[in-house]
């Protein structure tokens, strides 16, 4: 059930322009045709020896049937076959063979797992083409799936095999070191470690056919077994500590852009939906992975209210227009370009993004919004924020670099996919800002309605008295009785602080979205005691703040659990007392993605009925 979410959004000046032309949302509904038969634990040999396992969900019906293929690597056997982000049987009683496969080196697959290396993304084509191939098959294909198996929907899709129609990647991420790994340069020990834990002990769980007391399948099962094993200590070990001790995967390189969706997403030739979170682990990736696509492919956006694996992904659809769940718009997309029928697939609106504040889902032209028209918030004496530069010497404010700060904030929830969501300080952050030593800076109650949609940026002027500074920047919505609603997040390390304008965001010259290299070569020196100038990227949102509402930007020196620095930048920042600057020299600001005139408005759905 999704949590009720207080109303929450956007500080903006808005501009006054035409209103942007929309398609509508119909429904869409077909009943189940077709009994079902599935065939446990069916090999698939890749060109290399290795054998996949998978399992086949097919119509009981004899005949050729478009296939829909997902790869985990959380074990087949143990992922449930109805659930919020598509129910394999569904698609099987409407006319589809649902192919479930274990990535190389997990669940009941041969091999050692290496997370998207090379030879996992060459798994994918193959997968693909021998589903194509099959006496079930009618040669079309479709790739579905959540989070990992989302992104390597993008990952296959990009080497074009034969028969491959259409993908449907839900949450999927989008760069692998800025998205959900790093977070400015520090690791992300909320989900990280939750993550291999989660692939190694579905890994080391006993294939299903080692029970059936067949000796060579016991034999079998303890060879896969073993070789999962070793390769704990040769992949997610030894990647774990690299990045803790500041090795080579501390930085990004080669490593990290071989498993980063958006490095081939130049390449895709079929249709693609996506679907992201607000709060989701990869809500930086989703919408650039749209925008990527969309003047190549006929692509859509979906964003809702929803963190990752809280159950709550694909709930509160509305159900005046848009479908009760993820489902029946998957079955859209794949009938239309699997099947041939004609389902409407021109009036789905490009995006459908939930708006925090307004509490619905609403419809826009494209991501970014063509009327975005940035403003800008500078940090001000007494803890304020104003469109206005400071003019004269203004005293700066200060936090201690405090790498615990942040465990009572949405960001706790968020970066434990969701886990951590029931936690009520998770809701509002008020407990943070008054233990954390962060420096606040809030708006007067604005005075009527006013939006933000798209990524945000904080420039922030700061010195510290260590050789390190790490910042983490909160934007929070205050309603009048002092709840503050985060929003949405950025962090970086004053030694990341290396712009790369050439893949950077600005619109209409302001700078919206820095791109920072992260690599080892582009570390600077943070002199002690000098100001230096740190461009915050602030992951993408959409939200209004409310008539009689504030916006809050807390700048604070950590967020745990989420980022925990590397033993290096944890070392040369410890101790640090950080100066915010806000003089004419130095003026931090927040870069606000502000609109224009509103979105079209759907009906407030039921958040509490299922997906």
């Amino acid at each position: 059930m999704l949590r009720k979410i207080a109303f929450v959004a956007a500080f903006a000046g808005a501009l006054l322009v035409p209103a942007i032309a929309r398609a509508d949302w119909t429904p869409y509904t077909r009943a189940a045709q077709y009994s079902t038969v599935t065939d446990k634990d069916v090999q698939i040999t890749m060109s290399d020896g290795i054998k996949l396992d998978s399992d086949v969900i097919r119509p009981s019906a004899p005949g050729k049937y478009p296939v829909l293929v997902e790869q985990t690597p959380y074990n087949k056997s143990l992922v449930d076959s109805s659930t919020t982000f598509g129910d394999n049987a569904y698609f099987a009683q409407r006319g589809y063979v649902v192919v479930i496969v274990d990535v190389r080196g997990t669940g009941s697959s041969e091999g050692q797992w290496q997370s998207f290396d090379d030879r996992e993304q060459r798994d994918g084509y193959e997968v693909t083409q021998w589903a194509a191939s099959q006496p079930w098959s009618d040669g079309k294909v479709g790739l579905f799936g959540p989070s990992y198996m989302g992104l390597n929907q993008i990952l296959t899709a990009a080497q074009h095999p034969n028969g491959l129609k259409a993908i449907f990647p839900v949450v999927p991420m989008a760069d692998g070191y800025r998205d959900i790994t790093y977070s400015g340069g520090e690791i992300n020990s909320g989900f990280i470690p939750l993550w291999l834990g989660l692939v190694t002990g579905a890994s080391l769980a006993p294939p299903t056919y080692a029970l059936d007391g067949n000796p060579a399948d016991l034999v079998q099962a303890t060879t896969e077994l073993a070789g999962h094993a070793s390769g704990i200590a040769g992949f997610q070990l030894s990647t774990l500590v690299s990045g803790i001790t500041g090795g080579d995967e501390a930085y990004d390189g080669p490593f990290w852009k071989t498993r980063s969706p958006i490095e081939v997403a130049d390449k895709i030739n079929v249709p693609t939906f996506i679907v992201g979170g607000l709060h989701d682990l990869f809500q930086r990736g989703e919408p650039i992975l749209y925008e990527r696509l969309k003047n190549r492919v006929n692509t859509r956006l979906l964003v809702g209210p929803w963190t990752h694996v809280d159950a709550s992904v694909g709930q509160g659809l509305p159900g005046n227009g848009v479908p009760e769940s993820l489902s029946e718009i998957e079955l859209r997309w794949f009938d239309h370009y699997l099947k041939g029928m004609n389902t409407q697939i021109a009036s789905i609106p490009k995006v459908t993004q939930w708006a925090w504040g307004d509490e619905r889902f609403e419809t826009q032209a494209d991501w970014p919004d063509p009327r975005l028209s940035p403003t800008r918030e500078y940090f001000r004496t007494g803890k304020t924020l104003s469109p206005n530069a400071p003019t004269s010497n203004e005293a700066p404010d200060q936090f201690v670099q405090n790498p615990v700060s942040g465990v009572c904030t949405q960001s706790t929830s968020q970066w434990t996919a969701g886990l951590a969501g029931q936690i009520p300080c998770t809701t509002d952050d008020r407990l943070n800002e008054a233990t954390s030593g962060g420096a606040s800076f809030t708006t007067p109650p604005v005075t009527s309605d006013l939006r933000f949609d798209g990524p945000l940026m904080a420039d922030l002027w700061v010195s510290t008295t260590a050789r390190d500074a790490v910042a983490t920047v909160r934007v929070t919505d205050v309603a009048p009785d002092g709840t503050s609603t985060e929003l949405t997040d950025g962090w970086l390390a004053a030694s990341f602080r290396k712009l790369d304008p050439t893949r950077s965001r600005y619109v209409g010259g302001q700078l919206m979205q820095p791109w920072h290299p992260f690599t080892r070569d582009s570390v600077l020196p943070v002199p002690s005691g000098q100001p230096v100038e740190m461009q915050v990227e602030i992951f993408p949102t959409n939200a209004v703040i409310a008539k009689g509402h504030s916006l809050r930007i807390d700048v604070e020196g950590g967020d745990f659990p989420h980022a925990v620095p590397p033993t290096p930048m944890f070392l040369n920042e410890l101790g640090g007392v950080v100066n915010v600057l806000h003089d004419p020299q130095h003026p931090s600001y927040v870069a606000l993605p502000t609109l224009g005139a509103t979105a079209h408005k759907m009906p407030v759905p039921n958040l509490t009925r299922g997906g």
